[in-house]
């Protein structure tokens, strides 16, 4: 069988799952080509043999992180930006002449690779291609009709993106069925939509099999775009630099690794997946942004945890996880310091919560599912 792959590159969540599913897709012998931008491109490039690069669609971003204002105005016009990896100013397109160059990046290829499907993970411009082309197409995603946080100035364009959604040969959600779907609020109702039947609810990519660790530190973790990571690092930094207890801090900058003591904070410029995965499994509580693959490996090492959202997509993940009894949502230093004392108080009470969701969880493997849909929808 042959797949067209195309991975959104807004946030490297969508690039850890093509990883995973890509990897196993091949090992089941079929063949697989990978198309994405930006630095997912640069991920899959040094995983796989086939993988092509299309034009990335971002939102505009400061060192403060997504400005909801200036990526409304970009939609349509190209804006001003600093870029802190190349210090300098530059033009970023807008979001629609960068739609535009993505899907005719990826309409180069069709004719040329013939799939027998199209695998789409959270990238709309191959659901439209599939559509134009005729193509069946299995969508991976964990986000549909965003409830939390989002401009109501978005609203016409969720409504016209979801006309590709339903037309869908099936969607997969890498998440626990409901109630316990992390993702619920960045789904709204699949019955409104008329999506139901097509919809399955995988379970998480991740091997949710309990871990035995310690608890001997508070882990945070930061990721995203310079903007993100400088308003994360703002907010988490001052308050575990004052703990009275060990912490640890990776501050997700790729390249050469430093390390250095602030306060009572141990502070790393960037860890492996194997030393994150270690930090992960002896800590006693994890602070992280609410990004929808760490949300699943807080529930796969059963830590409590701290989500500080930076967008609306984390706020709705972080806000389910809250209701859920296994974290707190805080959004600035002062709530981050208040959300600590209170896991650290009412521990047994988050610790059973968490406890339970990762039995729960436990159940899916998720990537084995995922290939078998896969693999039946090509038929």
């Amino acid at each position: 069988m042959r797949l067209l792959y195309s991975c959104s590159e807004l946030g490297l969540g969508h690039a850890s799952r093509t990883m995973a599913l890509g990897k196993r897709l091949e090992q089941n012998g079929h063949e697989v080509h990978f198309f994405s931008g930006g630095k997912a491109y640069q991920l899959l490039q040094k995983e796989f043999r086939n993988v092509y690069p299309c034009t990335p669609v971002a939102w505009y971003e400061n060192a403060h992180g997504i400005d909801t204002a200036a990526s409304l105005i970009n939609i349509l016009f190209p804006l001003l930006q600093f870029n802190y990896e190349t210090r300098s100013f530059e033009i970023k397109n807008s979001n629609a002449l960068e739609t535009t160059h993505r899907y005719y990046d990826l309409r180069r290829h069709i004719k040329k690779i013939k799939p027998n499907l199209i695998v789409a993970d959270g990238d709309m411009h191959a659901l439209r291609l599939a559509h134009r082309w005729k193509f069946p197409v299995a969508y991976i995603t964990n986000l549909i009709r965003p409830s939390y946080g989002f401009s109501p100035f978005l609203n016409p364009g969720e409504r016209f993106t979801e006309r590709y959604v339903k037309k869908c040969a099936k969607i997969i959600v890498p998440d626990l069925p409901p109630p316990y779907t992390i993702c619920e609020y960045n789904l709204s109702s699949i019955d409104s939509m008329e999506i139901a039947e097509k919809t399955e609810f995988a379970g998480g990519f991740l091997d949710m099999a309990p871990v035995q660790g310690c608890d001997e530190h508070v882990f945070a973790s930061v990721s995203g775009p310079f903007g993100t990571r400088a308003k994360l690092t703002q907010i988490i930094l001052p308050v575990l630099k004052e703990l009275n207890m060990k912490s640890i801090l990776s501050l997700g900058v790729p390249g050469e690794k430093k390390t250095a003591r602030i306060g009572n904070c141990i502070v790393h410029t960037w860890l492996s997946v194997q030393e994150r995965q270690e930090c992960m499994r002896n800590s006693r509580l994890i602070i992280f942004s609410g990004g929808h693959i760490t949300c699943l490996e807080t529930v796969k090492y059963a830590k409590p945890s701290v989500c500080v959202p930076t967008q609306p997509e984390q706020l709705g993940n972080a806000v389910k996880l809250q209701r859920l009894g296994c974290s707190v949502v805080a959004q600035s230093s002062v709530q981050l310091k208040l959300a600590v004392q209170r896991i650290e108080e009412q521990r047994p009470t988050f610790k059973s919560k968490v406890e339970e969701l990762n039995r729960f969880a436990s159940k899916f493997n998720g990537l084995e599912r995922a290939v078998k849909i896969i693999e039946n929808t090509a038929r």
